[in-house]
């Protein structure tokens, strides 16, 4: 039986999460983890440490850590267009 063929196919993850009313902030966690991990791969690769880091942001460790932190929220814009300054990158956002 094909895909196709099967009448009794579940809904989506994202169905499921907006059933149980938890979607957007799923989605948040997740465009957060990817940022943070994103970040933290770029300083890997220049060989940057959070201290070093910080200190190119101006701003104090545990506010980069709070950056950095997958599961932190009310990260600003500045803060994220500041940090992927500093690592050569871009922040590029879009409405759709």
């Amino acid at each position: 039986m094909s895909r196709r063929d099967n009448n009794h196919r579940g809904s989506s993850f994202d169905d499921f999460l907006k059933e149980q009313g938890i979607f957007e902030e799923a989605r948040n966690a997740s465009i957060k983890k990817v940022i943070a991990w994103q970040l933290e791969q770029a300083m890997s690769e220049q060989g940057l440490s959070k201290s070093r880091m910080a200190a190119k942001m101006k701003t104090s460790r545990s506010q980069l850590d709070r950056l950095l932190d997958p599961k932190g929220e009310n990260v600003t814009l500045e803060t994220l267009e500041r940090a992927a300054s500093i690592l050569g990158r871009k922040v590029r956002l879009e409405l759709i």
